[in-house]
């Protein structure tokens, strides 16, 4: 193990700091002086009304501070890093909220043993100062077939609970019936996570060893490890096991779902999946709760309940009746809580067909080159497809490492479209159709600079399609983006000898200008990059030959040697 290097000034400061940027940042937040808790700047505003207080261990924000506002938490408590809070802070925050006129205190507490006993003492001590104070446990952890003594672990589904509370009490509900229903709605939730990378508290080693291509499933929020590891599969296989674990009945922590039932889900990023990642494992969910006929009436994606920088996903589900979601749905002020809409997801069409194409496309014919230009696209096609790593790999160096998925891309795309299509005879008409291929499949700006060129040289090439035309046309498309092929422009250079060459002499010419490509590739190594990713890299850095120069190159020896060039 080594340690996770962390952007802090100070281990012994760094959840102070941390507390002091939400406060300072907010607007509408205050801090306790002398304590790690958080408060609403308008306490006023909570006279007469129920005040809610959750709190635990720091390193899950933006839990809790990011759920105070109105319509969720009054306050929050914030211990070490996965450390309770100490019963002084938990007691110094009910009183706060005393002292602000309000008619009583619920406690939201996540079932971890440090936990239970600080809110519990704390509450008892308030108590003794006659506050109404109520405390609410979640429980909601589903990895365990057969929990210990301590029971199940709270996790992500506390944020709900927040939700539903922090509605019942803007209404002005009483005490007494808030934790009533909140008690009941805690029955319907359950939360299973699973992680490809531990975590480390700042100053100490990662919590736990997990070997590369492996995922830990049912850890908890404080890097514990979990109930079983196994090897990473696809996004929908993982959300698959995590969903059938949760809801197993021979579990005695699983949540009771059923085809008809109502859910609102949370997919929550432990703290360094990315967003890209978190937007597939979400669509996995919705697909796979709707294929076992479940109605997913709200869905939160996002970061609500961290574990510092721990690669991973926890799923939180809560049944859900129209009550629950007229909670759910009620105006928050919370910063952390998302701007959701109050549409039921299941039974909603997302999908909205693009307007109709032109259809001004000609029927094309065969013709003499269509079998030779078929062979040069195979031979392209298939170099570009060996050569995808070795482009990537020169990419590495200077942009984002994708050029040879990129030319992987269009080759692929030209391979599906051939056994369908005639090949034309008129090159003109093969060049126009490529040139909407690699704009459409290959993406990027290669996809748009490649059917800038094609496009510009299809136009010469409509009605002539002798050695003249062809270099006429090299000409006019390297014309129309001159200004970013090293590779290229040599080689054009050298088949305008074709326009004056005599027929025996056009694969020599051919030959040179592939060779004018090959060094013309070569020598970017001294180039500096004039625009795209490269022209951000620092000079020093790049040794490596330009990829997009090199599968330059690479197109027109294919196409050489298709027509019987020497290799």
């Amino acid at each position: 193990s080594v340690y996770h290097v962390k952007l802090l000034n100070s281990v012994d400061r760094c959840v102070d700091e941390a507390l002091e940027g939400i406060v300072s940042s907010s607007g509408c937040l205050s801090l306790l002086r002398g304590h790690r808790v958080v408060v609403r700047a308008d306490l006023d505003a909570l006279k007469g009304r129920v005040a809610l207080l959750s709190g635990g261990g720091s390193g899950h924000e933006p839990a809790h501070a990011g759920y105070i506002g109105s319509g969720m938490l009054s306050a929050a408590v914030a211990g070490g890093v996965f450390a309770s809070p100490p019963p002084a802070s938990v007691l110094a925050a009910i009183l706060c909220l005393r002292d602000a006129g309000v008619s009583g205190v619920l406690l939201i507490v996540k079932n971890y043993t440090g936990d239970r006993l600080n809110f519990g003492l704390a509450a008892e001590q308030a108590r003794n100062r006659g506050v109404a104070v109520e405390m609410v446990v979640v429980a909601d952890d589903c990895a365990f077939d057969r929990p210990s003594k301590a029971g199940r672990r709270g996790l992500c589904g506390t944020v709900f609970v927040h939700k539903l509370a922090g509605a019942l009490a803007e209404e002005g509900c009483p005490l007494d019936e808030i934790v009533s229903k909140v008690t009941e709605a805690v029955k319907g939730i359950g939360t299973l996570g699973v992680s490809l990378s531990p975590c480390s508290v700042p100053g100490c080693l990662p919590s736990f060893d997990l070997p590369a291509g492996e995922m830990e499933l049912g850890l908890g929020i404080h890097g514990e490890p979990g109930i079983k590891r196994s090897k990473v599969t696809s996004a929908d296989e993982v959300v698959k096991t995590m969903v059938d674990h949760m809801t197993n009945p021979a579990s005695q922590s699983h949540l009771s779902l059923k085809s008809g039932d109502s859910v609102v889900l949370c997919v929550n990023n432990l703290g360094a999946l990315s967003c890209l990642e978190i937007s597939v494992v979400t669509r996995s969910a919705i697909r796979y709760l709707e294929g076992r006929g479940v109605r997913v009436a709200r869905v939160m994606s996002g970061s609500f309940m961290t574990s510092l920088e721990m690669a991973g996903v926890s799923l939180s589900m809560m049944r859900a009746d129209q009550e629950i979601l007229r909670l759910f749905d009620a105006k928050t002020t919370a910063s952390a809580w998302p701007n959701l809409s109050t549409v039921c997801i299941s039974g909603t069409s997302y999908i909205l067909d693009p307007p109709a194409k032109d259809m001004q496309e000609t029927s094309h014919t065969e013709g003499p080159l269509s079998d030779v230009m078929r062979k040069a696209l195979e031979a392209v096609c298939s170099s570009l497809l060996q050569r995808q790593e070795e482009l990537n790999s020169l990419d590495r160096a200077s942009g984002d490492g994708d050029c040879g998925n990129t030319h992987a891309q269009a080759a692929k795309a030209i391979q599906e479209w051939l056994p369908g299509h005639i090949v034309p005879g008129c090159p003109g008409q093969l060049l126009s159709t490529l040139a909407g291929l690699v704009q459409e499949r290959m993406g990027g700006s290669s996809g748009a600079l490649y059917s800038l060129f094609l496009t510009a040289a299809a136009a010469l090439l409509k009605d002539r399609s002798d050695p003249a035309a062809w270099a006429n046309a090299m000409h006019a498309g390297t014309d129309a983006m001159r200004w970013c092929l090293d590779a290229l422009c040599p080689a054009v250079e050298e088949l305008r000898r074709l326009t004056t060459s005599p027929p025996g002499g056009h694969m020599a010419i051919l030959q040179a200008a592939v060779e004018k490509a090959e060094l013309g590739a070569e020598s970017t190594r001294d180039l500096t990059a004039r625009a795209g990713r490269a022209s951000y890299i620092a000079t020093v850095h790049v040794t490596l030959p330009d990829p997009g120069a090199v599968a330059i190159a690479a197109i027109l020896r294919a196409v050489f040697e298709a027509l019987g060039g020497q290799k």
